[in-house]
């Protein structure tokens, strides 16, 4: 509580943050039998290492730790301390004792130190471990992510504004929920997921193309089509353009729908595609979603408006 303050938690939260334990009994409320799902501990410290390999409860930490270890509630500790202490023989005693009865997530030795797991390595070690779904585990699911890129001479490319954020988060849950996920990748700025297979792409050719490939060369239970491609392509210059002229001209030609080819090579798949629009109403933007979910015989359309709201805090996007 020195370093961070109790209210900063509380903030980012919204739960109340526990220091100390009083009359309200507030260990057992949160690790007694079926309480909690799981209890994380991180840093995993020697000292509270220790503490709970050996009944001891003398903080509101170890005295949690001891009820929900009691209680059989899944406990991860994401181990952290000098190297030495982590080489000790009463740590590594301690470590095989509680070995198979909680979960560890094993330091990074570097400097001397055995230093904690990056929080979202945890995090994906939780999911990975407790947040697989009946539904979705071992099913194969096909993502599209990203903007295309659509060059206008060796220098110069047409492009959108898409981040790929939708289409990478997306990736992400059903990776936890355990399914077997490719994503196919445009030029997003987001990092793609661990756990899938990428398969990086620039052009809206090269996206349909690695799209039409996977649907020919494996079946897949779900295809979300979540990706930004270009509707429009070029027919690029083998030179830079010279800066120099007042003006050019470039001629766009349409390029082909990829969702309208996915149920033409698997017809048994599940497919989720996207509608975007700008400045509607949403009954306008209902009516070209159920356009789109027609038009390429989709099982779900998801829409929304990338217009004015959107493009002052895309954080905030409602579908």
């Amino acid at each position: 509580t020195k370093l961070i303050q109790p209210d900063y938690f509380k903030w980012a939260t919204g739960n109340p943050v526990i220091t100390k334990l009083t009359g309200k009994m507030e260990h057992v409320a949160l690790a007694d039998y079926k309480k909690s799902d799981c209890i994380i501990v991180y840093p995993g410290t020697a000292n509270t290492l220790g503490k709970l390999a050996n009944g001891i409860d003398d903080s509101v930490v170890s005295t949690v730790l001891t009820v929900g270890f009691g209680s059989k509630i899944p406990i991860v500790m994401a181990l952290a301390m000098h190297q030495a202490m982590y080489e000790n023989d009463a740590v590594l005693r301690n470590i095989s004792f509680l070995q198979g009865r909680i979960e560890f997530i094993e330091p990074k030795i570097t400097e001397g130190k055995a230093k904690v797991a990056e929080p979202e390595d945890v995090l994906n070690y939780v999911l990975d471990r407790f947040g697989k779904s009946s539904v979705l585990s071992g099913k194969k699911i096909l993502i599209t992510a990203g903007p295309t890129i659509e060059p206008i001479d060796t220098v110069r490319v047409l492009t959108n504004q898409s981040s790929g954020k939708t289409g990478v988060l997306i990736a992400k849950e059903m990776i936890s929920a355990g399914a077997r996920v490719t994503l196919v990748y445009g030029a997003g700025i987001e990092e793609p997921p661990k756990g899938a297979k990428i398969i990086p792409v620039k052009t809206v050719k090269q996206m349909h193309d690695a799209v039409k490939k996977e649907l020919k060369i494996q079946k897949f239970d779900v295809a979300i089509l979540s990706a930004a491609p270009a509707d429009y392509t070029t027919t690029p210059v083998k030179s830079k353009i010279k800066s120099d002229r007042q003006s050019i001209t470039i001629k766009l030609q349409k390029a082909p729908k990829i969702i309208d080819d996915v149920k033409k090579l698997q017809s048994g798949i599940f497919l989720v595609g996207f509608k975007a629009e700008t400045n509607i109403s949403k009954t306008k933007l209902i009516e070209s979603a159920r356009k789109k979910l027609r038009e390429s015989n989709s099982d779900i359309i998801v829409a929304n408006d990338i217009g004015v709201k959107y493009q002052r805090n895309p954080e905030l996007n409602q579908v």
